[in-house]
């Protein structure tokens, strides 16, 4: 999985035309979902440190979609970015991640590969969900993650000590409440590329991807104010 990073860099280049395009016609749908992934076989994963190729999963089974909004469109985050992500929240074996909207599942497993973080990954797509299972498997990881097909506004995270992001803005407005109220104080919530409004980070990095794109990923931490 984790062999060629930069393969995996996938729809970053139109990614701000897609959010352009659908940021205004997808929050607030109720039971939209989003678009299927393309069948095909589970990847591999290389060693620590090195970068990989995810596959996707042949069968979607028999899961069905929750009735849930669609918050954001389905863009992959480059192993550069997760591994920055990550390091910033400053995860360690003794975590809890949280990944809300986890597509296939990378982020959670390569918390539980590199630091050995147990995580949870919530997807609307079931098959998202699928691919993250296969994938888990595939790297030796069931033991510490699990992923579930679910609505991640309706997901209690108040066992969470990390929780990732990467919705639009106007998603990650009607998510903070959530976060601030369920989160105990010293819990981190890492955003990339968009912030959680007027709630100031404890800290920010802007950096340029594999792809050459320049990125913003965001800190903050739970400090047991709600924020609506």
């Amino acid at each position: 999985m984790l062999t060629d990073m930069r393969k995996f860099q996938v729809g970053a280049s139109f990614f701000a035309i897609v959010l352009l395009a659908h940021s205004t016609q997808i929050l607030g749908i109720a039971g939209e979902a989003r678009t299927p992934g393309t069948p095909g076989t589970p990847g591999t994963l290389g060693t620590p440190g090195t970068l990989g190729t995810l596959g996707t999963l042949g069968t979607q089974g028999t899961q069905t979609r929750p009735d849930a909004p669609q918050l954001a469109p389905y863009v992959p985050t480059g192993y550069d970015v997760v591994e920055r992500m990550l390091a910033l929240a400053g995860v360690t074996k003794d975590d809890y991640v949280v990944d809300l909207g986890c597509g296939d599942g990378r982020i959670p497993i390569w918390a539980a590969k590199k630091y050995g973080a147990r995580g949870l990954g919530v997807d609307i797509d079931p098959v998202r969900i699928a691919e993250a299972n296969a994938n888990a498997k595939k790297e030796g990881v069931t033991g510490l993650v699990e992923f579930r097909l679910e609505d991640l506004l309706k997901t209690d995270v108040t066992k969470a000590t990390v929780v990732t992001t990467f919705l639009l803005s106007a998603s990650n407005l009607r998510l903070r409440p959530i976060l601030t109220r369920q989160l105990k104080p010293g819990a981190r919530v890492v955003a990339n590329t968009f912030s959680m409004g007027d709630w100031n980070p404890a800290k920010t990095e802007t950096f340029e991807d594999s792809t050459g794109r320049q990125r913003t990923i965001y800190l903050y931490v739970a400090d047991g104010k709600v924020r609506q």
